[in-house]
């Protein structure tokens, strides 16, 4: 069994993932060593602080938002409190705009068992317009990887059809699919899901499927892709991949990023060709799906290594992500680019964190504005983490901290990634830190 502490390690009751310190890959293109700036001028707000209450607590997840401007998201903890939970139950919660700043709501708290438990990843807008995710415990299924709070569930949540006539607005949910893990389906999905154009939901988990030594840690279940199709008022499941631990890779974080032609990238923390995880393809093939791997992350070079976030394109389609460890001769973590090329992949370094203001990288998807400027968080156990930005530059980039958190009232420990409104407005939780300790919701102004 891969025991909790294993699965995630815990500082200030925050999630965690367990990281090596070895090197990444020897580089398949020189990457461009970007200047660094130190932070600009920001407004930083906290926009909601944790109680870990009916509000939630230890936000892993960066926040969505809707056409109107309101913010949506995760709180791993709080809620309802129950021995079927790990610790706590976990809420969706929305921040509604309002004239005087925001308002908050809690849409939802799970209730474990049947129901899910600790949701670790971001909600999204389906087809329908209402919310989607998944959450790492739950379901009531005895968990074959070993956990006892269950394999994890997909849900939808959307608005009740009476009107609200209260100030809190709870939403009502449907459980669309029970992960069992084992050979024939996944487990623990730490990832947000996406939707194709026919309206088909495609995700990640990383237990579950394929069982070898190569995979995880001590259970051995290598992750699969899964997909849920609408059917007769339901939801079918299939399984599109399984990983098999070898050089396609094991174990996925992430979730997946849909292309225009119907093509599915995403990330694999573990193994391929040299150890360190893997990029991936999934592609329709005949009834089915193909699999190649597009990059395969070393233990023993110094490009990177553990990558844990979903993938972005640019227009020019190329893709961006990062590490959390390794690269940049300092073991600190990486983000990168993956430039299509001569029928493959060529691999950029494009920024090596230092570990002089964050001691461990990124495991957050980026954020890209129409000015091509990238934007992430950086974690750390030493000194709380920050929020950056990297600017193309002369064939390069500079690299700029744009908010350096405390740990105190401004939060810590950021995981998720980023939300950029149509105004440069970004916004983003910290998982720790805030009046009580339970993390934060931030919005930084330029």
């Amino acid at each position: 069994m891969k025991n909790l502490a294993q699965q995630r390690s815990w500082s200030c009751n925050l999630i965690l993932r367990s990281a090596t310190t070895a090197l990444g890959i020897a580089i398949t293109f020189a990457g461009t060593a970007g200047m660094t700036q130190s932070a600009q001028a920001q407004t930083f707000t906290v926009l909601h602080n944790f109680t870990k209450g009916a509000d939630g607590g230890v936000p892993a997840a960066g926040v969505t938002m809707d056409a109107a401007g309101n913010l949506y998201g995760t709180a791993y903890f709080g809620g309802l409190t129950a021995s079927n939970c790990y610790n706590s139950c976990g809420t969706v919660f929305e921040m509604k705009r309002a004239r005087q700043g925001w308002v908050f709501n809690s849409l939802y708290s799970f209730q474990g068992g049947s129901d899910g438990g600790n949701p670790d990843a971001s909600v999204v807008f389906g087809p329908d317009g209402t919310l989607y995710g998944t959450t790492f415990s739950g379901g009531g299924v005895t968990c074959p990887s070993g956990f006892g709070y269950g394999c994890g569930i997909v849900f939808n949540l959307r608005p009740k059809p009476t009107a609200c006539t209260s100030a809190l607005c709870p939403w009502s949910e449907t459980v669309l699919h029970r992960f069992a893990g084992g050979a024939n389906d996944g487990a623990q999905s730490d990832a947000a899901v996406v939707f194709d154009e026919v309206g088909n939901l495609y995700g990640t988990t990383y237990e579950g499927g394929y069982n070898s030594a190569n995979c995880s840690f001590g259970d051995d279940w290598c992750g699969v892709v899964f997909e849920l199709t609408p059917s007769n008022g339901g939801w079918t499941e299939s399984l599109p991949y399984i990983f098999t631990g070898g050089n396609d890779g094991a174990n996925p974080y992430a979730g997946l990023t849909l292309d225009a032609a119907g093509n599915l990238y995403g990330t694999t923390w573990a193994n391929g060709a040299g150890g360190g995880g893997t990029v991936f393809e999934l592609f329709p093939s005949g009834s089915g799906w193909a699999e190649t791997t597009m990059y395969s992350f070393s233990v023993s070079g110094d490009n990177g290594e553990r990558p844990e976030a979903s993938l972005i394109f640019d227009p020019a389609g190329n893709l961006y992500g990062t590490t959390v460890v390794g690269g940049g001769g300092t073991g600190n973590g990486t983000v990168f680019e993956l430039t299509p090329a001569y029928g493959g992949w060529m691999y950029r370094q494009i920024y090596g964190f230092t570990g002089s203001s964050e001691e461990l990288g990124s495991r957050a998807q980026l954020v890209r504005d129409t000015a091509g400027n990238l934007y992430g968080t950086a974690y750390s156990l030493g000194t709380w983490g920050l929020v950056f930005k990297l600017s193309p530059a002369y064939g390069g980039w500079t690299y700029t901290v744009l908010h350096q958190f405390t740990g105190s009232s401004d939060g810590g420990l950021p995981l998720g990634g980023l939300t950029l409104d149509a105004n440069g407005n970004l916004y983003g939780t910290a998982s720790a830190g805030g009046t009580y300790n339970q993390g934060v919701v931030w919005e930084i102004t330029p």
